[in-house]
């Protein structure tokens, strides 16, 4: 009997690859949100069997939080501050290292090393480092002259994790680097040969190429930004039997306050009502940058709709 190719089987062929992603999407990510819909409309408290259905009670409450929305609003600042100073570092970092440099191996290895670490790691690096009595930059500020600085109390506190959330800037400089080197050098040759000087090549010529990166490290960075709670959590300052301490108000963002109803005042169904107001409000951000693409994202061939 001669043997069945596969390529006489393209709808069970699809069907066997696309099965396990499938399957791993409806029990890991479908069903999650829609329990957690289910749970927004609960006042659901985490154990006790004695919840009831309230509607959309969660939902009007949280219209009137005015914790919920000082937190957003200081989520949304944040990451206003955050995104273009992750994203202007990490061009930078890989424009310095795109370079013909001695041991520049080496230099990106060390660049990039930051980002690896686990993020409890370097929040709990970060806290020791900004410490205010055995901190090593209060010792280097006091060799200076300088008295030493509360740095994880209002208002440092929120410059503090700024600087925490930047000293990764690794991960997208090897994503900016890559975009770099596929940039053709005749390209960059040919505006200098025209005239243009070393910034105007690199605005006209190379920014425009790499725009599709930049929207992409956008993108991401204000998902990942507007979500941010692990390192607030940590770099409060806590007392010797508790890991998570009372977090200052300046860094008092969105999530912690989802984290704080979610597992101090265990109101699971208004944190789950909380999650998917900030569900709708980050897909809103999102596509606020992805239509404002088409006047500053350019590809190397046109898109469907330009055609």
């Amino acid at each position: 009997m001669a043997q069945r190719s596969w390529s006489r089987y393209p709808r069970r062929t699809f069907y066997l690859f696309v099965g396990p992603w499938a399957v791993g999407f409806l029990l890991l990510t479908a069903a999650p949100l829609v329990y957690a819909f289910a749970t927004s409309l609960t006042n659901f408290d985490g154990s006790s069997p004695r919840w009831r259905w309230v509607g959309l009670r969660n939902y009007v409450e949280l219209l009137g939080d005015e914790y919920a929305w000082a937190a957003l609003l200081r989520t949304i600042g944040y990451t206003a501050i955050v995104v273009p100073l992750s994203v202007a570092g990490s061009l930078g970092l890989a424009v310095l290292l795109n370079r013909r440099l001695k041991a520049v191996g080496l230099w990106r290895t060390v660049f990039y090393l930051p980002s690896v670490v686990p993020v409890v790691a370097t929040a709990i690096m970060w806290k020791l480092v900004l410490n205010r009595d055995a901190g090593v930059l209060n010792a280097i500020l006091e060799v200076v002259g300088v008295d030493a600085i509360t740095w994880l109390v209002d208002p440092m506190a929120f410059y503090a994790l700024i600087v925490l959330t930047l000293w990764g800037l690794g991960g997208g400089m090897v994503i900016m680097l890559a975009a770099l080197q596929g940039v053709p050098r005749e390209l960059e040759d040919a505006a200098r040969v025209d005239g243009a000087g070393r910034w105007k090549a690199f605005r006209h010529v190379t920014v425009p190429l790499i725009s599709p990166v930049l929207y992409f490290q956008v993108v991401t960075g204000i998902i990942a930004t507007l979500q941010i709670v692990v390192q607030p959590l940590l770099l409060a300052e806590t007392n010797s039997i508790s890991i998570v301490g009372q977090v200052p108000e300046s860094t008092h963002l969105y999530m912690v306050q989802v984290w704080e109803e979610f597992f101090l005042n265990n109101r699971f169904g208004y944190g789950s009502a909380m999650l998917w107001v900030f569900f709708v409000i980050i897909l809103t951000f999102t596509l606020l940058v992805q239509r404002s693409s088409r006047w500053w994202v350019h590809y190397e061939v046109n898109s469907d709709a330009d055609r």
